[in-house]
């Protein structure tokens, strides 16, 4: 795992980045990579990359970064993990490549040499990668198909600068610090930033399963070459057995063993984790070491996953460590977060301290359950979505429902419109997938915004955002079933925008790596055919079953509690009530003054 940074001056009139600049924007991401730093500018100085290596696989020298190929012609700088490497090298051996040491740079780089773009539905892994043809003139950017690491890019006279950090692109005193409309928009109303949109005008996300290239011509539009949508929508003429699901969740954790230092897990005490290190068990590892966060305020409660974890870590003999987290150090480290966070989210404080307390024990690599829940439809939207679908979407149909409805509700039930405003919100929006979507993952409706924001800046941002197009291209080609559409949207946004991003930003601030051993594409494409057909806890349950020593049923019965911290307890001065959506609604405004005020304190080179 690594940080990248990077320019290309494409146009005659465009300008190099100077060296100072360009190792300021690298060493923003030092804590991506504290095992070393890499820098390569070419002869006429109009292309450049930096590099930020944390070594995981091949700890030599031979695997760092920018690295070329013999000839000059080929250079990359690339951030992640390939974990079919080995593979693909024996593959290219066989054609006479030749080989210094045994890095998964080296596979991606003559791989690329080889078949170009084409390349890229081969990888098995998580990436954001730059590789320049030198004889081409061309510099190619592509990011992993499920969207786990970042890529960010900024074209601006005639320059293209890309990076794995927003913030390290705002180093350089080209990119402008202007607001995106969009960008803010999309924040207060999901909690993230929507790619391909960001918090900067300037400043754009390579888009997941994506590729572009920048040529003298200019850079082109991102090129689509991985779709959830498609993929599902591909499985509806295939089968799937409980045993040929286990067998690839087995395969899909054996991957993600690969590496050349210890690898740990994060150990909630649901499912999903437990499961993983009962998987990581039958795939040899003998010795697994596990961290669980634990708060004195989730003590006695359905939130607590200590009693959980520690039968999981009992059962499977995990050599486990409780990490203790107090309100004293949340508020000590929120400098610290707001710094390292590098896109305004109101989540990624759990995978900040369980990346905390991973490094302490002296782990870089940690597997977490992460995106279990839509591959396996574990989320209470598989069952709440399509209901408010199906029952409220023929009522949308009526002229002048909306506007009815809304009359009614204030009138009849006027604490119901308080407590949760989504509710007036229901025949505007319940008539489609995305918005009956958006009505159950919104912090804010359109409606609300005017309450947190300037309004003129929301409507000019709604407008530029268009979130309900951004969502009904997650379910284009129509995946086929309720079950399927779900995965698709969840996926393809929240997963995406929220959870994938914030681990990378909280996990590399600890310069640990987290593995996603359930978000990856062969996984889906095997697990895809029985998506449709699964009922209400049949996926874990699967899931919890796929070990050869079951994850204990008590877990499983288990009432599912997320991955959460005590936010509303410890801003509880802040808040009247103690209620969920007041406190997502106080803790967006926490976020929006704490990363504003972090960016502020952003130098430039």
């Amino acid at each position: 795992m690594c940080g990248l940074a990077g320019f290309f001056a494409h146009a005659d009139h465009g300008s190099p980045i100077d060296q100072a600049t360009l190792i300021a924007m690298r060493d923003r991401m030092a804590s991506r990579g504290p095992d070393g730093d890499g820098l390569w500018i070419a002869a006429d100085g109009r292309v450049g990359f930096g590099h930020r290596r944390l070594s995981i696989i091949d700890l030599s020298e031979t695997g760092a970064q920018p690295m070329a190929t013999p000839d000059g012609r080929y250079t990359i700088a690339y951030n992640g993990e390939i974990y079919n490497y080995r593979a693909l090298r024996t593959e290219l051996a066989g054609h006479g490549v030749a080989f210094v040491g045994d890095s998964d740079t080296a596979v991606l780089l003559n791989l690329y040499a080889r078949h170009g773009a084409a390349m890229l539905p081969r990888l098995r892994g998580m990436f954001a990668l730059a590789i320049w043809d030198a004889s081409a003139r061309s510099m190619f950017l592509a990011r992993d198909p499920l969207g786990i690491k970042p890529l960010y890019y900024a074209d601006k006279g005639g320059t293209l600068r890309f990076a794995s950090q927003v913030k390290a692109l705002l180093v350089d005193p080209a990119v402008s610090r202007e607001r995106s409309a969009a960008g803010l928009t999309g924040f207060h109303l999901t909690g993230s930033v929507p790619e391909p949109f960001t918090l900067y005008r300037d400043i754009l996300a390579l888009p997941a399963g994506h590729w572009l290239t920048c040529t003298p011509a200019g850079t082109g539009a991102p090129v689509r070459y991985a779709n959830v949508a498609a993929t599902l929508a591909r499985a509806r003429d295939r089968t799937a057995t409980d045993a040929d699901i286990r067998a690839a969740l087995r395969d899909s954790v054996r991957h993600h063993l690969v590496a050349d230092v210890e690898v740990g897990a994060f150990l909630s005490g649901g499912v999903d984790s437990g499961a993983l290190i009962g998987l990581m068990r039958d795939c040899g590892q003998k010795r697994v070491r596990a961290c669980t966060l634990a708060f004195r305020e989730f003590a006695g409660t359905v939130d607590d996953e200590m009693p959980g974890a520690i039968e999981i870590a009992q059962r499977y003999r995990v050599d486990h460590h409780v990490r203790h987290v107090t309100a004293a150090e949340f508020a000590e480290d929120l400098d610290a977060i707001f710094d390292a966070m590098d896109q305004p989210s109101v989540d990624g404080i759990n995978s900040w301290f369980v990346s905390k307390a991973c490094r302490e024990m002296g782990l870089k690599v940690a597997l977490s359950g992460l995106g279990g829940d839509e591959l396996l439809a574990g989320y209470s939207t598989f069952q709440s979505v399509p209901r408010m679908l199906h029952r409220a979407g023929p009522l949308t149909r009526i002229p002048g429902s909306a506007k009815a409805g809304r009359m009614l509700i204030r009138t009849l039930a006027p604490r119901l419109a308080r407590r949760n405003p989504k509710v007036l919100g229901v025949l505007d929006h319940a008539g489609s997938w995305p918005g009956a979507y958006l009505l159950r993952r919104a912090v804010l409706l359109p409606f609300e915004l005017d309450d947190a924001m300037d309004p003129e800046i929301a409507r000019q941002g709604l407008d530029e955002l268009g979130l309900l197009d951004l969502l009904a291209d997650s379910v284009t080609p129509d995946p086929g079933s309720d079950n399927g559409r779900v995965c698709a949207l969840e996926t393809a946004n929240y997963m995406r925008n929220q959870v994938l991003r914030d681990a990378d930003w909280a996990g590399m601030a600890h310069s640990v790596e987290i593995r996603v051993p359930l978000v990856d594409m062969t996984l889906l494409e095997a697990v895809a055919p029985r998506i449709a057909s699964l009922r209400p806890g049949e996926g874990k349950a699967l899931l919890a079953t796929s070990p050869v020593t079951p994850v204990p049923q008590e877990v499983v019965d288990r009432p599912k509690t997320g991955f959460g911290i005590p936010v509303g307890d410890w801003l509880r001065g802040d808040i009247e009530h103690q209620e969920d959506r007041r406190t997502s609604r106080r803790w967006a405004q926490v976020v929006e003054a704490r990363y504003c005020r972090s960016i502020a304190a952003l130098p430039t080179a």
